[in-house]
């Protein structure tokens, strides 16, 4: 018989080790890649997160200011009040089953925001109220940094989703348990034409 297929034990352990090792380092390599996209869509949540509780934190004072002008708008206020304090509990109570929920109270309170600044050209006199004006600047300016946060974090869980559902790293991800994360969407309701006769 020829030496060439006379194999060692040493030989036949040697050439597991050449195959092993390069496997392993794919592996490392993908579930290093997974954790890092993961942590991505994690502080862009936070970043979301920090905007949030700033919108959270100035609808009291926004609120204050239009309840003494906007008696007729009862009813909206208590509204934003309402989804104001869940939105708030749910951010305080963190994880994944109760993200889709939040961001769907996040965006209903949003609209809801949106039509409380609508109305507020009905009243003349709150309108050119100066702490009005600088509430609603300071809003317009917090919307806009939501908006930027959410587009940063849509597109983090888009790379994220996007590596976890292709072979081989959606058995790797299955592995170590990472899910996909859902995006941040405008809700039906934002999505429909706006009827201003709905809102005056």
């Amino acid at each position: 018989m020829p030496a060439l297929f006379n194999f060692t034990l040493m030989d036949i352990l040697l050439i597991l080790l050449v195959i092993a090792v390069p496997v392993l380092i794919l592996v490392y390599g993908v579930y290093v890649s997974i954790i890092k996209k993961k942590n991505v869509v994690e502080e862009s949540l936070s970043g979301i997160d920090v905007q949030l509780k700033k919108r959270h934190d100035l609808i009291p004072n926004i609120l204050e200011i239009a309840k003494k002008f906007m008696s007729h708008e009862k009813s909206l206020l208590t509204e934003i009040t309402e989804l104001r304090t869940e939105a708030v509990k749910l951010a305080d109570a963190k994880g994944g089953k109760n993200l889709e929920k939040r961001m769907q109270t996040e965006a209903h309170l949003d609209n809801k925001l949106s039509q409380l600044m609508v109305n507020v050209e009905n009243y003349p006199n709150l309108k050119s109220d100066q702490t009005m004006l600088h509430a609603q600047q300071t809003y317009n300016e917090v919307e806009e940094h939501i908006a930027a946060s959410r587009r940063f974090y849509n597109a983090a869980v888009r790379s994220l989703n996007d590596t976890i559902k292709i072979w081989p790293m959606s058995m790797i991800a299955s592995m170590v348990k990472v899910e996909a994360f859902p995006y941040f969407e405008a809700t039906a309701e934002e999505k429909g034409p706006i009827n201003a006769a709905d809102i005056l």
